[in-house]
């Protein structure tokens, strides 16, 4: 492939931007702090180019963007950059994580999954912009607001704009070093309920049957239904109001994951025979919530991804790919069988954490990556 001319991308300028991004927090359940990175994001968009639609969100949640930059053959079948800009992390993590450089690390909440990787993406936008460096496809962003909970609101939003294009570039963070997703795991999320007997916790204790007892003895026996070929995981448990009380009620949320669809339908059908119902009217009920899809690649996405080998070369680097538990809205696209090539983010590690951390040499090195996809994609990816 021929390579691109030299590309206005800066390391240290790029910093200066993203600390924008990070230091404006946007935890999914937050309306009003997801909707002003939403607003932060629009006025880059804008500032490019960009034609941008704020998207009403579903209830509850935030507003999604749709943007499409200036292009010959805007409004065809393009590339569609999708990402999300909703993060796990509570406003006020900037106190015990702020946006802080050392070395050649720099932290911060949501600054690898994935604010990093979406404003690293678009800055790879600008700068071919900027160099008259014409794709050949249209060029089109889609920002969601609730994929750290499943994307439940934005599935049917993701799937549809999805669809009106020919690729699908997911800046969410490397894998394995600097490698790309060709695939990802299927996910199924479940909601619990213990539901006890009241009593007074100490005239009464035998009298009671305590809710949060139940769920604690069900969370050890979901975990220890793991196996290689289909995980489980408690994360969010919320049970009892007074400690005085023996606990009527206790909730609770569960993972399962698993490489191939076939073996997550068999976890779900093990998790909803948990379901039991007593006479006296104590017992265990679970529902099923959230699914992603199994995402296993398919020739268009091999196509990117030997796209994404070409490009690497040219830049003196190489990269690897592999399938991910992690899930993403890649599920989607990628089960829709429209070629996918996810984990083009950054690189670093600690997401989800409060050491979440991104390498300051991988945002040009993957800025120039998407460049050169988007450049070098002619649509020849998506044929059958």
């Amino acid at each position: 492939m021929t390579p691109l001319p030299e590309l206005d991308l800066d390391a240290d300028r790029m910093l200066e931007g993203l600390r924008r991004w990070v230091e404006c927090e946007s935890p999914t359940f937050d309306v009003a702090a997801v909707n002003r990175m939403m607003s932060l994001a629009a006025e880059d968009l804008a500032a490019m180019g960009a034609t941008v639609e704020r998207i009403d969100g579903p209830a509850g949640l935030g507003d999604c963007l749709r943007a499409a930059f200036p292009h010959p053959r805007k409004g065809e079948p393009g590339i569609l950059i999708m990402a999300h800009l909703d993060t796990v992390h509570p406003v006020g993590t900037l106190e015990k994580l702020p946006f802080r450089r050392d070395g050649d690390r720099c932290y911060g909440p949501g600054i690898l999954d994935m604010k990093g990787g979406t404003f690293a993406a678009l800055q790879a936008v600008r700068a071919l912009i900027e160099a008259g460096v014409e794709t050949t496809l249209p060029v089109s962003v889609l920002l969601t607001c609730d994929e750290e909970i499943g994307s439940p609101g934005t599935r049917p939003l993701i799937e549809a704009e999805a669809a009106r294009h020919k690729v699908i570039l997911v800046p969410e963070p490397a894998i394995n070093g600097d490698g790309v997703v060709t695939g990802r795991y299927a996910i199924a999320r479940f909601n619990l309920a213990a539901t006890g007997r009241p009593s007074h916790a100490g005239a009464s204790l035998k009298e009671g049957r305590s809710a949060i007892r139940e769920m604690a003895g069900r969370i050890l026996a979901i975990e220890d239904m793991t196996d290689d070929d289909c995980t489980f995981s408690v994360g969010v448990v919320h049970g009892g109001q007074w400690v005085n009380c023996v606990s009527t009620t206790c909730q609770a949320e569960a993972l399962s994951m698993a490489k191939r669809q076939e073996d997550l339908d068999r976890g779900t059908d093990r998790m909803l025979a948990l379901n039991e119902t007593r006479e006296d009217g104590t017992g265990f009920a679970v529902t099923l919530g959230v699914v992603r899809p199994v995402w296993e690649p398919g020739p268009g996405t091999m196509r990117l991804y030997a796209l994404a080998e070409e490009v690497s070369a040219t830049l003196g680097t190489t990269i690897s790919h592999g399938s991910s538990g992690g899930g993403s809205d890649g599920n989607f696209t990628g089960a829709m069988r429209l070629p996918t090539l996810d984990g083009l983010g950054l690189v670093g590690g600690g997401y989800h954490t409060l050491g979440e951390y991104v390498t300051v040499e991988s945002l040009v090195q993957r800025a120039r990556l998407m460049a050169g996809l988007l450049a070098g994609i002619t649509g020849e990816e998506a044929e059958r």
